[in-house]
């Protein structure tokens, strides 16, 4: 349905039929516990915290809390793993595991999409068609690596570094899992997971797909916490390699507490990326990316589109357009298949979002939100646009990590690429012209790890992902993702 007819629809007075997801197919344990060795273990201190569905802030489960002796124990197993069957596994039967965790997750696709939606908020659209499939396509992917190391890095010995360290966040919880474990894997690694508090589900229904998929004991370890389990796996002394995705202020310290002691590390931060675009470009189809980019995944993506800037001469023609679009999206039941925009994935990033709601009104900024109604219990937010900002506007500058998007405008190609670059990060944009001569040119020149063209937010494994400045340290995914987990001699 155009968009004209969405409008319509709403302003007609007629919605949508409600079309929910079944979840007879998901069962969730009532109390979730460590997984370490291959086996399901309670926590040495026998802490417990629960997890919420954020839509209805009712309790899914309770999940165990990871204590330093817990880690110890997980990394324990891990170096144990890799000190015996693991690293002595010719590499073609290491591919043969992960592709198994590949086919599994395939095969629970429907169950994890639910799993994903119920614990994390996003639309089940979402999950259903982005978040698992490319979890799985992760795995398939480095498959493929396990027994081409060779090939990879011609002339040169690619040797597994030893037991990595992951943290992971809440707003892709099971791709995030794949984006990390599967590399590592392939390079003969062993791992100690530790997901987002907030979303820890599906990492621990993976877990059940790895003892399915008869990996050896120790290989992957899952361990569940808050802040103070992270940082005891980042900082534990056996622990070779640290990958964490998160934000920045988290990733300045772990720079910190690593720092001499020898330690590989990837980190993968904020952002704020730039959507600029310009007067000859594909407006709907602008319109439409600007929408996929910030409000279809509630902004909770590091890379989201959350900065718009638009050629002046057609910026008053994209801000209706907006508008008009904003009306049509709905939010609401992440696990009807009609919502455009879930819940927020916690209360605490809720007020965050609202702060800055609240800041940039303060800043003297004009503020849009939809009209759009909002379910009374649950965590929820409105697509929200700021015009009238400045580029020293906080709102401009700071991750917000919701659905908020700052509007600013440019008149020359130089005063785009001068706004889209001043600022603090560099890991996303997006660059929206029918000239392919300005798409090379604003792509060389914006400073960012990743750039899309008449699109946005499109991801593939074969692909490398990561920024610059305060975006984070080094690259995840392609043939980079397999870099930083091997130690190359020539």
């Amino acid at each position: 349905m155009d968009t004209q007819a969405n409008k319509l629809a709403f302003d007609g007075g007629w919605e949508y039929a409600p079309a929910p997801e079944s979840t007879d197919h998901v069962k969730i344990d009532k109390q979730y516990e460590l997984f370490i060795g291959g086996k399901f273990v309670a926590p040495a201190k026998g802490g417990y915290f629960n997890t919420v569905n954020p839509a209805t802030e009712k309790k899914l489960s309770r999940v165990a809390l990871a204590t330093d002796a817990d880690v110890n124990k997980a990394v324990a197993a891990a170096r144990k793993a890799f000190n015996g069957p693991w690293s002595k596994m010719k590499a073609a039967e290491r591919g043969k595991y992960i592709y198994r965790i590949a086919r599994i997750l395939q095969e629970r696709a429907r169950e994890f999409s639910v799993i994903e939606s119920l614990d994390g908020g996003k639309p089940i659209r979402e999950s259903r068609d982005i978040d698992i499939p490319l979890a799985a396509a992760h795995f398939f992917y480095y498959a493929g690596w396990a027994d081409k190391l060779e090939y990879a890095y011609p002339g040169r010995t690619a040797k597994a570094l030893g037991v990595a360290g992951q943290v992971i966040p809440w707003n892709f919880p099971l791709l995030m899992a794949a984006w990390k474990i599967a590399p590592a894997l392939a390079c003969g690694n062993t791992v100690v997971l530790k997901p987002a508090e907030t979303t820890p589900l599906t990492a621990l229904k993976l877990a059940e797909v790895i003892q399915e998929a008869g990996l050896p004991d120790g290989v992957v370890n899952i361990v569940t916490g808050a802040g103070e389990t992270g940082a005891a796996i980042v900082n534990h002394d056996d622990v070779d390699k640290v990958a964490f995705t998160g934000s920045t202020g988290v990733g300045r310290a772990i720079m910190k507490s690593i720092a001499g002691s020898g330690k590989k590390y990837t980190l993968e931060l904020g952002g704020k990326a730039a959507n600029i675009i310009f007067a000859d470009a594909a407006l709907d189809q602008a319109v439409e990316g600007i929408v996929n980019g910030i409000f279809f995944n509630q902004g909770h993506v590091c890379c989201a589109g959350s900065r718009l800037l638009v050629q002046e001469s057609v910026a008053d023609d994209v801000i209706e357009r907006l508008r008009e679009r904003m009306e049509t999206l709905i939010v609401g039941d992440p696990l009807d298949k009609n919502t455009d925009i879930g819940a927020i994935n916690s209360k605490q990033q809720l007020g965050r979002i609202e702060s800055y709601l609240k800041l940039g009104v303060a800043e003297g900024a004009a503020m849009h939100q939809s009209s759009c109604s909002v379910p009374a219990k649950g965590y929820w937010c409105r697509p929200t646009i700021f015009t009238g900002v400045s580029q020293s506007n906080r709102v401009v500058q700071e991750e917000i990590f919701g659905p908020v998007l700052a509007i600013q405008t440019f008149r020359t190609l130089e005063e785009g690429l001068s706004k889209a670059n001043n600022t603090q990060y560099g890991l996303s944009g997006g660059i929206w012209t029918d000239k392919g001569s300005r798409i090379f040119k604003m792509t060389q020149n914006v400073r960012a790890g990743v750039i899309w063209a008449n699109t946005f937010n499109k991801f593939d494994p074969t692909s490398p992902f990561g920024g610059y400045k305060e975006s984070g340290v080094g690259r995840e995914g392609g043939l980079h993702g397999l870099g930083a987990y091997l130690n190359l001699e020539s």
